[in-house]
């Protein structure tokens, strides 16, 4: 009986196969130029290893076009936004690097405000219900952020007694101009804050509400440390105009905030039937408010950040259309890199109510208003400077005053 030879299963030809007896079959019987139909259709098929170093350079170009594009592509948002904010003259400023006022005494001070301009259907929109003192220690590589509440009850220069959060609004008003400071609103705003609380301010910057939410949606949210007094954490039952929703609603812990969940955080100061969590009222709000300012620079800063293209140019066009300041294009560059240097765990976060655990200022009513004043007394601002004296103080290899070093010119 014959023996039965199994046949041999079938398999799916590769497309090298395929395309290797496709050759086959076009070359004729007898070869050619004495070559076997084998040795011509191997001839006629690149090696495969040409053909990925083929395919990769292909693939190389097209990653640097990309590259390339979206190079472009931020380069043009930086310079439309950096007009934007520093005028044609930022262009030539911006391919230097300039050393900052008062980094040779070994500190910087800026002043930022923030109001709701942006929102035109937001009454007292020119008032700065934001205001900070941010100090960067250049020679320790620290620094403090400090808020300034918008109810303290002083006297601006020229204006009278008011609560301090009216200064911008009447110098932008009257266009206020002094040597020394800068022109309008902030500048008003800062010859108060310098001369009230004994400290130089080399420069100012102004920001509205948007910058803060487009900002926060730009690096795709942010992660702030809720620690609310209360167990449930921190609710504000004021609706948010846009979405109709409470404020705030936030458990205690770390959570994640798009921009206007951002934006409502730094808004939202408790005051509302039942809500829960704000036991210092505005005081809450300004901590939040540092916190979510700490929590952008480590983002923006991040390298998902920076390698992103589209990213940074949401990041751009939220400054460009919202920020105004006196820094030049050039000390924006040195101020960013200075401030690589100093982590965020380095930067203390200051309030005028607990100071080294003291409450520095006290309630009370003027023409029928809330308002708030020096526990000194109306006008003695002496334990307040004092406190900021000791934490300007820089270190003892410093040759720069308590306060801060230099300020502007005619200051």
């Amino acid at each position: 009986m014959a023996m039965r030879i199994p046949k041999k299963p079938k398999t799916h030809a590769s497309r090298d196969d395929k395309e290797f007896e496709r050759l086959y079959r076009t070359i004729p019987a007898g070869g050619v130029r004495g070559k076997s139909k084998l040795t011509v259709a191997l001839e006629g098929k690149p090696p495969l290893k040409s053909r990925i170093k083929k395919w990769s350079k292909r693939l190389l170009l097209v990653l640097l076009a990309i590259v390339l594009l979206a190079g472009l592509w931020v380069g043009g948002k930086f310079l439309i936004n950096e007009v934007k904010i520093f005028g044609w003259r930022g262009l030539v400023d911006s391919l230097k690097t300039t050393k900052l006022r008062g980094e040779d005494g070994g500190r910087v001070n800026i002043l930022l405000a923030g109001n709701s301009a942006d929102d035109p259907g937001h009454g007292g929109a020119e008032l700065t219900d934001s205001i900070m003192l941010v100090s960067l220690n250049v020679k320790d590589k620290t620094g403090f952020i400090l808020s300034i509440p918008r109810d303290l009850y002083v006297d601006i220069p020229g204006y009278g007694y008011a609560k301090i959060n009216e200064a911008y609004q009447d110098g932008k008003r009257d266009n206020f101009s002094e040597s020394g400071y800068a022109a309008g609103g902030m500048g008003l705003l800062e010859k108060t804050v310098s001369e009230h609380f004994g400290v130089g301010i080399q420069y100012c910057a102004l920001v509205n509400y948007t910058a803060l939410e487009q900002s926060v949606s730009a690096v795709d949210g942010i992660d702030v440390d809720i620690q609310s007094s209360d167990p449930r954490g921190l609710y504000d039952p004021s609706p948010d105009l846009k979405t109709r929703l409470p404020l705030v609603k936030l458990p205690n812990g770390v959570v994640h905030l798009d921009g206007r969940a951002a934006l409502n955080l730094a808004r939202a100061r408790g005051d509302s039937w039942r809500s829960y969590g704000y036991i210092n009222s505005d005081f809450t709000r300004t901590e939040n408010q540092r916190k979510i300012l700490l929590a952008l620079k480590d983002k923006a800063g991040s390298m998902s950040t920076l390698s992103n293209p589209v990213k940074l140019g949401q990041l751009l066009d939220a400054m460009g259309n919202n920020v105004q300041t006196d820094l030049k294009a050039s000390e924006v560059r040195r101020l960013y890199d200075l401030s690589k240097q100093i982590p965020s765990n380095k930067v203390q976060s200051v309030s005028l109510n607990s100071a080294d655990g003291k409450n520095l200022l006290e309630s009370t009513y003027y023409h029928s208003q809330s308002v708030l004043v020096p526990a000194a007394g109306l006008d003695d601002f002496s334990q307040i400077k004092a406190f900021l004296d000791s934490l300007l103080a820089v270190s003892t290899n410093s040759a720069s005053s308590p306060s801060g070093g230099a300020t502007k010119p005619g200051q």
